[in-house]
């Protein structure tokens, strides 16, 4: 019977270890994460001492006037700790565009970036097809010549085929899809980087945290920022 139970005991422990492993444990992709407040308080030494997370992108803003309580904090000890850094900006499509792209830039500066600026698209705020493309194209064209750089597009892989079917192909693009598959765009255009959980774990993040990896040959040096 103490053999049962001990085999029992001995089964557990392995199942619990292999819900601890993490896709950047098992391929050689390169990983990262993406934080915002949500995250609450993150141990970022923690964080950097894990040399499989190669960079993290930060929410820096949303709308017009949203600054996320943590951005400051995060980017400052996100560089102290070694971690390739970018900033991200939600983008409300109802909110005119040089109001959001004056909030962006206020927290968003050039001289603190190591990641071209990452544009969040999840939502067409009620708009028309018509009226949310002119919306969002005229934002990233504000936030290219502000950058002197085109930006990288958030989005989700539904959301992708429903909005943005070659109408993206100057840009590169990190496509959320939540599944063990690797997305596949009706469009057939290529994936700079997969965010395929909003479930991962990390050490010096308590709770969940959003995980992102290059697909295939796309390496880091493609998104980064160009100072000029």
């Amino acid at each position: 019977m103490k053999r049962i139970i001990s085999l029992i005991i001995s089964l557990f422990s392995v199942v619990a270890v292999s819900a601890q492993v993490e896709c950047e444990d098992t391929c050689s992709h390169i990983h990262g994460i993406d934080i915002s407040h949500y995250q609450g308080n993150v141990f970022w030494e923690a964080v950097g001492d894990n040399s499989k997370m190669a960079y993290v992108y930060l929410k820096a803003t949303e709308g017009g006037d949203n600054v996320d309580s943590k951005y400051k904090e995060n980017i400052d000890l996100a560089h102290r700790y070694g971690l390739k850094v970018g900033s991200y900006h939600f983008y409300r499509a109802r909110i005119p565009q040089e109001t959001q792209l004056r909030n962006f830039m206020a927290q968003c500066r050039p001289g603190d970036q190591d990641l071209i600026p990452m544009i969040d698209i999840e939502t067409r705020s009620g708009l028309g097809a018509q009226e949310f493309s002119d919306s969002i194209f005229k934002f990233l064209v504000l936030v290219e010549q502000a950058y002197k750089q085109k930006p990288l597009i958030y989005t989700g892989a539904n959301f992708y085929d429903a909005n943005f079917q070659h109408k993206l192909d100057d840009y590169k693009i990190m496509i959320a899809q939540y599944t063990v598959r690797e997305p596949v765009l009706r469009d057939g255009r290529d994936i700079t980087i997969w965010q395929y959980t909003g479930k991962g774990h990390i050490n010096g993040i308590n709770g969940h945290v959003d995980k992102s990896r290059f697909m295939r040959d796309h390496q880091l040096r493609e998104i980064r920022f160009r100072h000029r």
